[in-house]
């Protein structure tokens, strides 16, 4: 019986061990057959890289073995434009006025809110009025006190009182006087606003006792906008061409926001100083601006733009068809299909518009967006002309190129299904 289990025990282990062995040659089989795969995979790639590469290698070889630049030009077109001289401003009220009050008392009502537009003589503060009144009351007493009737009887009484109505009509004048004064103080206790104007804020709210004359902080400080002042530094160099314009209607000032933009609003010089700066260079000029919408603000940054005249024949470009050099600025301009630098002048800029003075006569064609690789003398073709096909678009466009490259990866797809089997 112990036999026959020691056999059977080592038919087990010996069919575990078999079982083993089998199990390890299958899975180094399989782990072959996968690195096969994959190195047949890495070299496919490989291949078709190498393939796309010498494809891309030999288009880049054509285009930059010179072959024509596809570029896009534009006309040197002349035009009015304006001549104008550009410069950042700040907005100033015409007239303010720090309200006080002139006598002292309870501040009893205040008739506006803060920030309100009020106008000339509208009443703003109340001041309890009723020692005024009084101080009117007792003068008027006063005036009337020495006008009691009296008889005089005897010439001498009658020139005693003669003599003493002299004397009480100099009193009634002086008393008089002191009516007069109290009226007027009475008056104060109404404060009306002096001029038209945006208030700003309050520095006392009614119930407060105020006190009159030029100490501490105004009640109110009231900023004229309609109309509003600009003022400019300009360089002293248009000092003459401003001179001499002055006071005619070419002469005007376009308002615009500080970030840049269309203008808003537009006025004419008032002011001119009397002394440039010496520190800056720069001359200060004032513009008016009617504001009746109050587009402007007080103490408000913008940009200001004086129109000294308009040149009626400019030459202009666009801004991307000047390029910078060691020489000044110059333009590519097409000649026999060739791409010829010039050096040209440029005299002032107008958003996207360029005034050029010198270097070109009008008419020419001008390359705009310069491409990296153009040169002096390069070889160029316009964008949209084709040579290579009857109504078709020339290979050296974008389009064409897109196209052609789209085509290749098509007809590789029959090798790598070839290679694949």
């Amino acid at each position: 019986m112990k036999r026959l289990s020691m056999l059977a025990l080592f038919g087990v282990l010996a069919a575990m061990a078999g079982g083993g062995y089998w199990y390890w040659q299958k899975s180094a089989a399989q782990n072959a057959d996968k690195n096969k795969a994959v190195a047949q995979a890495q070299d496919g790639k490989g291949a078709q890289s190498a393939k796309a590469y010498k494809v891309a290698k030999g288009k880049g070889k054509g285009k930059g073995a010179g072959g024509p630049i596809v570029v896009r030009t534009t006309s040197v077109t002349r035009q009015p434009m304006p001549v104008v001289i550009d410069a950042v401003g700040s907005v100033e009220s015409e007239h303010s006025v720090a309200v006080r009050p002139q006598v002292g008392g309870i501040l009893t009502a205040v008739s506006f809110k803060e920030g309100d537009y009020v106008r000339q003589g509208q009443v703003l503060f109340r001041i309890d009025s009723r020692p005024m009144q009084a101080s009117v009351a007792r003068a008027q007493e006063q005036r009337l006190r020495p006008l009691a009737d009296k008889e005089y009887i005897t010439r001498q009484e009658y020139d005693v009182a003669a003599t003493q109505m002299k004397s009480l009509e100099a009193t009634v004048t002086a008393n008089k006087a002191v009516v007069e004064s109290a009226r007027l103080q009475l008056s104060y206790s109404e404060i009306m606003a002096p001029i038209s104007g945006r208030t700003g804020g309050l520095s006392v709210k009614a119930g407060n006792l105020v006190a009159g004359g030029t100490g501490g902080a105004p009640l109110v400080l009231i900023n004229s906008t309609k109309p509003i002042l600009v003022a400019l530094s300009v360089p002293q160099r248009s000092l003459d061409d401003i001179r001499q314009l002055w006071g005619k209607r070419d002469l005007k000032v376009e308002i615009a926001p500080s970030g840049g933009g269309n203008a808003i609003t537009a006025g004419t010089l008032v002011f001119i100083d009397n002394a440039v700066n010496p520190s800056t260079g720069t001359i200060l000029v004032k513009a008016r601006v009617k504001n009746e919408k109050e587009e402007l603000w007080p103490g408000q940054f913008v940009s200001a733009r004086i129109i000294l005249r308009v040149e009626d024949d400019a030459m202009t470009l666009p801004e991307g068809a000047i390029q910078p050099g060691q020489e000044g600025p110059f333009v590519f301009v097409v000649k026999d299909g060739r791409a010829r630098m010039q050096l040209v002048t440029v005299d002032r800029q107008l958003g996207p518009q360029v005034v050029v003075a010198k270097g070109l006569q009008g008419g020419e064609q001008i390359v705009i967006e310069v491409p990296p690789t153009l040169t002096d003398g390069s070889q160029i073709t316009l964008a949209g002309e084709g040579k290579g096909s009857k109504g078709g678009k020339d290979n050296n466009t974008p389009d064409a190129g897109k196209s052609k490259a789209n085509a290749e990866p098509a007809a590789q797809a029959p090798e790598n299904a070839k290679d694949g089997k």
